[in-house]
């Protein structure tokens, strides 16, 4: 009984591939049919409706930005009161050993600009949490991302000054 399992699985394959040697005669041409052509014509686009105004954001984010942008201005003035004097020993260093007292001198100088480059990282944080949280309620969010950017070139600043004084360092 078994046996006849194969023997019928082989017949009926034989069976199958007879079907599909038959020639029908006439085979589907291969040229595009109407429906496939592209016959649309269309005018020129309609000018688009105004755009719907987004509602401001609360007052007091609106003034919370103006102050978190300012406690951003103010890392950056303390950043750059301490560059000058960061410059230098790093200069004084030269390429002091590491460990040396110009290399550690040098070091905690550039450790100071680090220390303002985060009292400005502080804001930014901030501005990019009320970001969020505006775009999240659907609000206008053009005066927070302007703040953003203003206060992300001046981390990028920062960031360019801390990368040349390391590199001298060797750090």
């Amino acid at each position: 009984m078994h046996r006849s399992l194969p023997n019928a699985a082989i017949l009926f394959s034989a069976l199958a591939l007879g079907g599909c040697a038959q020639d029908s005669g006439a085979f589907p041409s291969l040229a595009k049919r109407p429906a496939e052509r592209v016959t649309a014509v269309y005018g020129a686009p309609q000018p688009a409706a105004s755009p719907i105004a987004l509602p401001q954001p609360a007052d007091g984010v609106l003034s919370e930005i103006d102050s978190l942008v300012s406690k951003a201005q103010q890392g950056d003035a303390r950043f750059r009161r301490g560059e000058p004097t960061a410059q230098r020993l790093v200069g004084q260093a030269g390429r002091a050993r590491i460990g040396s007292e110009p290399w550690a001198i040098a070091t905690m100088a550039v450790s100071e600009l680090e220390a303002a480059r985060g009292q400005t990282m502080v804001p930014l944080a901030e501005l990019d949490r009320m970001f969020a949280e505006a775009m999240t309620r659907g609000e206008d969010v053009t005066r927070i991302a302007n703040a953003r950017d203003r206060v992300i070139d001046i981390i990028a600043r920062q960031d360019t000054v801390l990368g040349s004084l390391q590199r001298r360092l060797g750090n």
